[in-house]
């Protein structure tokens, strides 16, 4: 992919020197409003803030919840306007290019629903956002979020990040399935797997290992990390499948020693 410097420089801080990148998911409240285990975001974000390659969350979030000497990478929640009350996918642009510079985030995030009331408006919308970041050299990161009633297999999956390519995303969010690799195949940009709902922590790590061994650069991991009874030990585990090429049984067992650290401490 031909890009300038300064957005190719935005995505290597986000997509590592190793082509894998963990990505910290704290950006729920924008629809779901206080999520279990995100009430506080200060106090959920720093701990885990080490561990993660960048972090992904809203404007209102980074400016009151994450300090500003903190060198991470920002992939900002720029789309937004329902909540789940209504209609999720009658969402807009909420934060302007200028505002997006202000904060000097690394790349913008954006939903798109493939298959939704709402398609066209969502499209159009990640269209303009790239628009906005090529002028400035800022990433677009598109997140397929699906759409009603339909399910999440590779066909659907695939079609939904390949219209995101085609309309300019530099990264693509998506979540994992069976057949995983013919999305990737068919996809020509960089492809993030998300963490989706909080599962047992086996289940979470095999998720991770999965996707990177089926092609994705990464995931981006939000409720399956701040929800985990040992937030730190599973951020400390999916990095290691990431960037270590951990089995899940190693990445298990750093999960299980941090937890029994922890409640040593505690006692």
């Amino acid at each position: 992919m031909s890009m300038n410097w300064g957005m190719a420089n935005r995505l290597a801080r986000i997509i590592k020197s190793d082509g894998r990148a963990v990505m910290l998911a704290v950006d729920h409240g924008y629809f779901l409003g206080p999520t279990s285990g995100l009430e506080e975001p200060r106090k959920t974000i720093e701990p885990l803030m080490p561990h993660a390659d960048s972090i992904m969350l809203t404007r209102g979030v980074l400016r009151t919840s994450v300090d500003a000497k903190a060198d991470k990478p920002i992939v900002l929640r720029v789309s937004g306007g329902t909540s789940i009350l209504k209609e999720l996918s009658n969402e807009d642009i909420t934060v302007s290019i200028e505002d997006c510079i202000r904060l000097n985030v690394s790349a913008m995030a954006l939903s798109i629903f493939v298959g939704s009331d709402f398609e066209k408006e969502t499209l159009v919308s990640l269209a303009k956002l790239v628009d906005e970041g090529e002028k400035y050299g800022i990433p677009v990161l598109a997140v397929t979020a699906v759409g009603k009633d339909m399910a999440r297999d590779v066909r659907y999956l695939g079609l939904s990040c390949r219209i995101a390519a085609e309309l300019g995303a530099h990264i693509v969010k998506t979540y994992y399935c069976d057949n995983f690799e013919e999305l990737i195949g068919s996809c020509p940009i960089p492809v993030i797997v998300a963490g989706g709902k909080k599962t047992p922590e086996m289940e979470a790590l095999e998720l991770a290992y999965n996707a990177v061994k089926g092609g994705a650069v990464g995931v981006d991991m939000g409720r399956n990390i701040f929800q985990s009874d040992s937030p730190v030990g599973m951020i400390k585990a999916v990095r290691a499948i990431v960037h270590e090429n951990v089995s899940v049984k190693e990445a298990f067992k750093i999960y299980e020693s941090e937890k029994n650290s922890k409640a040593r401490k505690a006692s």
